[in-house]
């Protein structure tokens, strides 16, 4: 352990919570820049329409306006051997090609920054407007007039395929992005036409609003002079923006961009996307040679961010008559919304199918996914990507299953656990360790599982319906190894990198090309750092978000900081005190064999001669003792790192819940999770990572959900229609550990932030149905759902 209690396995208190909590974060919006101009986007209120004009002229002439531009207007100077031309800035792009069944690629449907000649979702970008001041750029927008033929609009996600839906993009036939599969057909129909007992059930996997407690901001600037551009954005990965924005935007080389991802207030994975108010304000602010910067508001959130979710599935399990399970087989209609976005289509395939064996010996697994276009906001990765939609199915299947067998579904999720490891998936993934066992006897024991049927009849007793639920659930986290997800169609790489550069005063500046938005990673890294190299934890600093500080990276998404990102800096760790150590044998005159690194020091072995860390690294940069040699001054060393497997945290979480059949109100009286994250560098902070993922699991499972009406209007775009949880809707929760390091990092880390959200909407709805008798009930159970079910579950079953 690092000096002082700092080092990994110490509960120490976030560094970055108290600039945050004293009101001196700098997020994005608080920077403002010289001579800048506000932005303000006017967005469609159809879901589908022509464009058949738009009449700016009013909007141009109106007080303080710079500029009113529409998507006609977005072009850019290219110059050729012969002239300066003009052309069309690039759309935006998903950088994850996905092949249909019979291997034709993905439809992906043009994208433009600002609509051209139709709009596909309420919300999508018509025009900007640019001022002196936001309300004067506000009022502006008001003054566009726009010509709209409005078309039939394609709302529903397990309909938008079917004969006589319109056309979301032209060309595209039934809306289909892609028929996917994965896993092997004929064995699964052979355990099928062998099985005792199949079990079948409809799901639906509720659309989500993100909501992250900053909304997103972008600030473009040009550099006449250097012609260069700067984007100070709300990014989870700054360098992909970069990439993006370069390569298949066409904006500026690589080098002469510049994006900048400060203190970011959350994301849930909605700021891993480039959207287009980033595009259109760097392009306006090259145009205008001033800076141009876009707040968005709640209202345009809800419109415009990235949704998460909106699965349609049929799920089927087959088992013997010993309850043992034969084969799994699921059809799945995924909504990716008006345009594919920059992940999207990854998160109902590959991040998804791959995790249907659950914590189970599953011997055959087929899976279907349609991805569908409909005239809804995109849709993407939202905390668990792919992972709760897969273990909302499973863990609904296990526990359905169970009843129909009359079989305890504790029992019956035991009896199919995987055992043995390494364990081979039907579905790609190969599980490298983990004990779900342990985690279940954990969880039990925690939950008082064994006084349960006290609680239930106390409830009985007072009018109340009592339930218990449990989500046995494993997730693939540390997005990578870049040649997996390559050769399933990633368009880039998911390695990390690190760089550490020991000050000559012995301080030290770890420059890292993961980001920071709420995980804490200024202090976990640090902790490692501290542990590894024995130095105080208020002499390391953490340099994120910047590209022109910051070596390439690829950023934080997919729980993959820790068992990547820090991987990285430790690799590059190994190369300081390597480096170390040869600076010490010139200082100590002594053979490199023979010196130690220990607890802050350099040794020579069988000797007490010592030199500190600090000292040491003032020797690096001084270079008196190098005596010629090839070694290099200074101390300074960077490292990638690419993982040879994704990390599988897994654990079970139990549910129980009171409800008021009067009133359907569902109460969550105990809520347990027993995690396995393999090492962990802070439990603190890990704990509050599994909190706030099961209050966001409990919010879809009971509260939240985005809903259109027919014409495509979002009925739930504002926080007094859409309902997030609240702290009165958790009970106090019991948060356990089990430990099985990961054999695929040098840390034996695997992840946590996403474990919650991925757990929780299981067990919460397994334990309502427990508590209304088995009668189903889709998220959000809403009083009024769960009153509806409870009416239902009292009358008496007709007559045969």
């Amino acid at each position: 352990m690092g000096t002082n209690g700092t080092g990994v396995g110490a509960r120490v208190r976030r560094v970055e919570d108290r600039r945050f909590i004293t009101g001196r974060g700098r997020y994005t919006d608080d920077i403002n820049r010289d001579g800048q101009l506000h932005a303000c986007f006017l967005r469609s209120p159809h879901a589908h329409a022509r464009i058949r004009s738009i009449d700016v002229a009013a909007a141009r002439a109106a007080p303080g306006v710079e500029a009113v531009y529409t998507g006609r207007d977005i072009r850019k100077f290219v110059t050729t051997s012969d002239d300066l031309l003009e052309e069309d800035v690039g759309g935006l792009i998903c950088g994850w090609m996905i092949h249909s069944k019979d291997g034709s690629p993905m439809k992906a449907g043009a994208h433009p920054a600002l609509a051209k000649d139709t709009v596909r979702y309420v919300g999508d970008h018509v025009a900007i407007v640019v001022a002196n001041t936001l309300r004067q750029a506000q009022d502006a927008a008001e003054l566009i007039q726009v010509d709209y033929e409005v078309l039939q609009a394609v709302v529903d996600t397990g309909t938008a395929q079917q004969p006589g839906q319109p056309e979301v993009h032209e060309g595209i036939a039934a809306n289909t992005v892609y028929e996917w599969e994965l896993g092997d057909r004929a064995k699964t129909e052979a355990a099928f036409a062998s099985a005792a007992h199949v079990t079948r059930i409809d799901l639906v996997n509720n659309r989500l609003v993100p909501n992250p407690m900053e909304p997103r901001v972008a600030i473009g600037e040009y550099d006449p002079g250097e012609e260069s551009f700067t984007l100070h954005t709300t990014s989870q990965n700054p360098h992909v923006a970069r990439l993006i924005l370069s390569a298949f935007v066409g904006l500026a080389p690589e080098h002469k961009l510049r994006v900048v991802a400060p203190d970011v207030g959350g994301g849930f994975g909605s700021k891993i996307f480039v959207y287009a108010e980033e595009v259109v304000c760097l392009w306006a602010a090259r145009r205008l040679k001033r800076p141009v910067k876009w707040t968005s508001d709640r209202s345009e959130a809800f419109l415009a961010d990235a949704h998460g979710r909106d699965h349609v599935t049929r799920a089927e399990l087959a088992t013997d008559r010993d309850g043992t399970i034969l084969g799994l087989r699921v059809k799945t209609i995924a909504n990716m919304g008006a345009y594919l976005s920059t992940f999207a289509s990854s998160v109902p395939t590959y991040l998804y199918a791959t995790l249907l064996s659950g914590q189970y010996a599953i011997p055959a697994i087929y899976a279907e996914v349609d991805a569908v276009y409909t005239n809804t906001a995109p849709v993407d990765a939202y905390r668990g990507a792919g992972r709760p939609e897969a273990t909302f199915v499973v863990e609904r299947l296990m526990e359905v299953t169970a009843r129909e067998i009359g079989m305890d579904p504790v029992a019956f999720r035991r009896k199919n656990f995987v055992t043995s490891f390494p364990h081979q998936t039907p579905v790609i993934m190969m599980y490298d360790g983990g004990n779900y066992d342990a985690a279940m006897t954990k969880a039990l024991a925690m939950s008082d599982q064994a006084g349960f049927a006290q609680r239930k009849s106390d409830s009985a007793r007072r009018g109340k319906l009592r339930g218990l639920g449990y989500s046995a659930y494993i997730e693939a986290c540390g997005i990578a190894p870049s040649q997996a997800v390559g050769s399933l169609g990633a368009g880039v790489g998911l390695w990390e990198s690190a760089e550490v550069r020991v000050n000559p005063t012995g301080n030290i500046e770890v420059l890292t090309g993961s980001h920071s938005h709420g995980q804490g990673h200024e202090t976990t890294f640090a902790q490692l750092v501290s542990d590894r190299l024995g130095v105080p934890l208020d002499t390391i600093k953490i340099v994120h978000g910047d590209t022109d500080k910051v070596q390439f990276g690829m950023g934080t998404y997919g729980s993959r900081s820790g068992a990547v990102g820090m991987s990285a800096i430790s690799k590059a760790l190994d190369k300081v005190v390597a480096k170390g150590r040869k600076v010490a044998a010139h200082v100590l005159e002594a053979s490199e064999e023979d010196i130690e690194f220990k607890d802050g020091k350099f040794g020579v072995a069988g000797t007490d001669r010592t030199i500190d860390f600090a000292s040491t690294a003032l020797q690096a940069y001084i270079a008196h003792k190098f005596n010629g040699s090839e070694l290099e001054p200074g101390l300074k060393e960077g490292a990638f790192y690419d993982p040879t497997n994704f990390t599988f945290p897994a654990g079970v979480h139990v549910c129980e819940v009171e409800i008021d059949p009067e009133t359907g109100v569902t109460t969550i009286e105990r809520f347990t999770a027993v995690d396995d994250f393999g090492n962990v560098i802070n439990p603190m902070i890990v704990e509050g990572q599994v909190h706030g993922g099961i209050a966001q699991g409990v919010g879809q499972a009971l509260l939240e959900g985005a809903r259109y009406d027919a014409s495509g209007q979002l009925v739930t775009a504002s926080f007094m229609d859409y309902t997030m949880p609240r702290a009165g809707d958790l009970p106090e929760l019991e948060i356990g550990m089990t430990v099985t390091p990961a054999p695929s990092n040098p840390l034996g880390m695997k992840g946590c932030g996403e474990a919650g959200a991925i757990a929780a909407p299981p067990a919460v709805i397994n334990a309502i149905t427990d508590a209304l008798g088995h009668e189903d009930i889709a998220m959000p159970a809403t009083p009024a759902a769960v009153w509806r079910a409870a009416q239902r579950a009292r009358l008496p079953m007709p007559a045969h």
